[in-house]
C-alpha cells in the first residue's frame, strides 16, 4: 500500500535551530524510497523557499519548496477559490504577503474586503486600522487558530490566534480560522500531496506533536495520525482528549526503518508504551492512551479554542 505523509515541522523535525533526534534518518528514508511527503505547518511567516533553506542549513538535503504547504498558502488558496477578486489588509509577515501576492490578492489599506491575520508582531496602529476596517464591513480571517506556539521546552511565542482574538474582542466579530485543524487545510494538503506523488496515495498519515491541531485535524479528515512526543504534547495529557492518535512515537526516527523495509511495526511496540504494563494489550483497545490519563494541570489554556 502506497502511503503518503503529511508532516508537521516545529516539534517534529526541529525545535529552534536544532534537529530533533531521528529527523534526518526519517527524511532520508522518505527520499530514498520515493515515499510522497509534504511538510504541513501552521506558521504563516516563512515561504516554502525559506523553509527549504532552513532545513538545508540544519543538515537535511534533497528537500525543495514543493515539499512545503503553509497556512499562508492555504489562506491564499481559500481566498482565490471563494473570492478571487478580493483585496485584503494583512497583519503578517513575508510568507503570507508572498502567498497572497502570488494569487493576485492585493494588499489594501483603504477599503479591504478582508482583514487577514497571520504570525507577527503588529503595532497598535495596524491593529487599530484592522479594527476600523472590520467595523466598516471587512471580514476577519486568520491563517490559523494557534494562540501560542512552542519555541523551546521553556519558551513560547504568541500565535495568529491571539491577534485574531484581540480583534474579535474589540470588534465583536468572529474570525474564520484556516490552517490546522480546519478540514480545508487537510483537503488542500492531500491535493498537493497527490501532485507531488503524481498519483494519489492509497493511505495518508499525519505526523504531528499537537493534539489540538495535528491529531484533531487528521481525525476529522478521516486520516491516520501519528503523535510524536518530541514537541509540545506530554504523554500524560493524551488521554484527556476524546479523539486519539493512531500511534504514539517518541520521535519520527522510529519510522525510518519501517519506511525503508515497507513493513509496519506493531503500534504498541513504540517506546512510548514501554511502561504501559502487562494489561495494555496489542489490539482491541478502544483508547490505547487511557492508561496515561493522570490529569496533570496544564500550564496554560489549550493551544487553540
Amino acid at each position: 500500500m502506497k502511503t503518503g505523509y503529511l508532516i508537521d515541522m516545529d516539534g517534529v523535525i526541529y525545535r529552534e535551530n536544532h534537529l530533533i533526534p531521528g529527523a534526518t534518518d526519517f527524511i532520508q528514508a522518505l527520499l530514498a524510497t520515493g515515499a510522497p511527503f509534504l511538510f504541513l505547518t501552521n506558521n504563516s511567516a516563512p515561504t516554502p523557499e525559506d523553509l527549504a533553506v532552513r532545513l538545508k542549513h540544519l543538515g537535511i538535503q534533497g528537500v525543495s519548496a514543493k515539499h512545503f504547504y503553509t497556512s499562508a498558502l492555504n489562506t491564499a488558496d481559500f481566498l482565490s477559490e471563494t473570492d478571487p477578486h478580493c483585496t485584503a489588509f494583512v497583519l503578517g509577515e513575508g510568507g503570507l504577503l508572498a502567498a497572497l501576492h502570488e494569487r493576485k490578492i492585493a494588499n489594501d489599506a483603504i477599503h479591504p474586503a478582508y482583514v487577514v491575520v497571520g504570525e507577527g508582531a503588529p503595532t497598535m496602529e495596524k491593529l487599530a486600522k484592522a479594527h476600523e476596517f472590520i467595523e466598516r464591513g471587512a471580514r476577519l480571517l486568520a491563517t490559523n487558530p494557534d494562540n501560542w506556539c512552542p519555541v523551546s521546552s521553556e519558551k513560547t511565542r504568541p500565535g495568529a490566534g491571539a491577534t485574531a482574538a484581540f480583534l474579535e474582542a474589540s470588534s465583536g466579530r468572529r474570525a474564520y480560522y484556516l490552517g490546522k485543524p480546519n478540514g480545508y487545510m487537510f483537503h488542500q494538503a492531500r491535493r498537493k500531496l497527490a501532485m507531488v506523488a503524481l498519483t494519489a496515495p492509497e493511505q495518508v498519515v499525519m505526523i504531528g506533536d499537537t493534539m489540538e491541531t495535528d491529531i484533531r485535524g487528521a481525525f476529522e479528515s478521516g486520516l491516520q495520525s501519528y503523535l510524536v512526543l518530541s514537541g509540545s504534547t506530554q504523554i500524560e495529557s493524551v488521554g484527556d482528549y476524546v479523539y486519539q492518535p493512531t500511534r504514539i512515537l517518541q520521535n519520527v526516527g522510529e519510522l525510518a526503518q519501517e519506511i525503508k523495509t515497507g513493513k509496519p511495526s506493531d503500534r504498541m511496540d513504540s517506546p512510548a508504551f514501554a511502561h504501559a504494563g502487562p494489561h495494555a494489550g496489542r489490539s482491541g483497545v478502544r483508547h490505547q492512551t487511557d492508561i496515561f490519563a493522570f490529569h496533570k494541570p496544564r500550564p496554560r489554556p489549550a493551544m487553540t479554542k
